[in-house]
């Protein structure tokens, strides 16, 4: 699918070592300073082996390649609930040097574009909550706070997140 200078690509279980350098490239750069280099070296093993990756694709997670002028910048996951009411964006990266271009924007918009595809009335999402930049995107596009969890992650490390939400229209 394009979705204005992008195009977004299905991933298979044969992209799981592209997900995962991906996700290595961005949140060693994107979460410095939000966490620590202990917790986003175990969350990436945690979130990210190949073992959770094809749990993830056989459990109906949804991934995305997205790809501008031919390079490959980003992924986003998605998965619905069983009765289908909300759309949950587990993932949205891009490439640090692809950030702040106004491609989130272009992202959520094919995520709306995905919930009502699929019958969805909400989009949720978590997000850190030390990461202001996502928080404005996330706001800018119409998602509400709903609210604060901590849930821990194993290895003495815990998940800070907001939950935020945005009606499908």
């Amino acid at each position: 699918m394009r979705t204005d200078s992008l195009v977004l690509r299905r991933a298979t279980d044969k992209d799981i070592p592209l997900i995962r350098s991906l996700a290595e490239q961005i949140w060693r750069v994107s979460y410095s300073g939000m966490i620590s280099e202990g917790q986003i070296g175990y969350m990436l093993e945690w979130m990210y082996s190949v073992a959770r990756l094809g749990d993830d694709f056989r459990g109906g997670v949804r991934y995305e390649i997205v790809s501008q002028q031919g390079m490959t910048i980003g992924y986003l996951a998605t998965a619905t609930t069983e009765a289908a009411v909300v759309l949950h964006l587990h993932k949205l990266y891009l490439l640090p040097e692809k950030q702040g271009c106004g491609l989130g924007h272009l992202l959520l918009a094919h995520t709306e574009t995905l919930a009502r595809q699929q019958g969805c009335e909400v989009i949720e999402l978590r997000v850190n909550k030390e990461n202001a930049r996502a928080l404005r995107a996330y706001y800018r596009a119409g998602f509400t706070w709903v609210e604060s969890v901590v849930v821990e992650i194993g290895g003495g490390y815990v998940m800070d997140d907001f939950i935020l939400r945005k009606k499908v229209g």
